[in-house]
């Protein structure tokens, strides 16, 4: 077991193709090639957490925030963010962060959030743009069945609850194989006529290089004609925020009671609401009041996020409540969430969750 076995099963859950642009997701320290002797979970990778991983065996920290988020220019102990890093490099501890990639998927961050509510008909609340492709291709007809079974099998094809998504037309190609050629049909020399399917599926795009891969694996072609399409639309399983419903309406102060005992808070900021009862309700991991517009466009009855500014308490505009749980509060579940991914696939290995507190906040009651 090394360091790379580990990310790649991080990154099947939540790729890095859909962190944001600002973000600083992935291995910040370490070898990806080094023997893993354990992994720890965590929120942050402070200083502490980083000693607690040592202690207990671990050589790779995976937290949800990254240590490092703006660039460094000199690294000599003089803040948290230095001492950490001095720490881990001097004892070989790699940190790898899984952060807005994380936020990204339907079942991240937020939908956990969702699950702790019991939220029905989830979905996500803006889901990305600009990440699916379309390939085309052209297979002789008694090889389409073939080529579908490996290109469903690398991930084409799935549309949002459906799987083995594809649009097929007949037509005939036409090729002349030259002396060094070794065509699969037809002569060298001649040209030849060739009744074929041309076959288009849908894909995320970070899984391109798979699908290709596979493409080639199982066409009976040595040239393939085939094109891939950058497409506009929206991932509808990737994307900020998630939206449901509850499974019965609730008046307005039952339900921050229920958000006290699920995300075990002494306090909540919100909002006044001019509604009485909470049925539709819009949730965001972390520092989410970009989201209160659309959560409010979305017909929620509240949102619940954190890190909500004095002002921006007035966009509700009394409609829906908008209720701030805290940071930490919000994102706590995601230890358990990426134990369980872990352990899911590596079930005999050593996958830790951290004991270090590493909430910043406290309350005074």
């Amino acid at each position: 077991m090394n360091i790379r076995d580990i990310i790649s099963v991080l990154e099947e859950k939540a790729p890095p193709a859909l962190q944001e642009d600002y973000d600083n997701a992935g291995l910040i320290t370490g070898n990806p090639h080094w023997d893993c002797s354990g992994v720890m979970v965590s929120l942050d990778a402070t200083e502490a957490v980083i000693r607690e991983a040592k202690e207990r065996g671990c050589n790779l920290l995976v937290s949800h925030h990254p240590i490092v988020f703006r660039g460094l220019k000199k690294i000599t102990g003089r803040t948290y963010v230095e001492q950490a890093l001095i720490y881990a490099i001097k004892h070989d501890i790699a940190l790898y962060a899984i952060h807005t990639n994380l936020d990204n998927v339907s079942d991240g961050v937020s939908g956990w959030m969702a699950n702790k509510l019991g939220l029905q008909d989830q979905k996500v609340l803006v889901p990305k743009k600009g990440l699916l492709e379309k390939l085309e291709l052209y297979v002789p007809h008694a090889e389409k069945g073939r080529l579908l079974d490996a290109l469903f099998a690398a991930g084409a094809g799935h549309i949002g609850e459906y799987s083995e998504c594809s649009f097929s037309t007949t037509g005939e190609g036409s090729f002349m194989a030259g002396d060094a050629a070794n065509p699969f049909v037809g002569e060298k020399g001649q040209r030849h006529l060739e009744p074929e399917t041309k076959l288009e599926l849908v894909y995320p795009s970070w899984l391109s290089g798979k699908v290709l891969q596979a493409m080639r694996q199982a066409h009976p072609y040595e040239e393939i004609a085939y094109q891939q399409v950058a497409l506009n639309n929206t991932l509808q399983t990737a994307g900020s925020g998630i939206i449901g419903n509850l499974s019965n309406k609730m008046n307005i102060s039952d339900f921050l009671s229920l958000l006290k005992q699920k995300f075990n808070v002494p306090v909540i900021r919100h909002s006044g609401c001019e509604k009485d009862q909470v049925s539709r309700v819009a949730l965001c991991g972390g520092a989410g009041s970009f989201l209160t517009g659309t959560a409010l466009s979305a017909g929620a009855d509240a949102y619940v996020t954190a890190d909500i500014k004095y002002h921006e308490f007035f966009d509700a505009e009394g409609k829906m409540l908008l209720a701030d749980i805290g940071h930490f509060e919000s994102e706590q579940f995601t230890i358990d969430l990426l134990h369980d991914v872990l352990r899911e696939k590596f079930p005999t290995f050593a996958v830790l969750k951290t004991a270090v507190q590493t909430n910043p906040v406290r309350y005074f009651t």
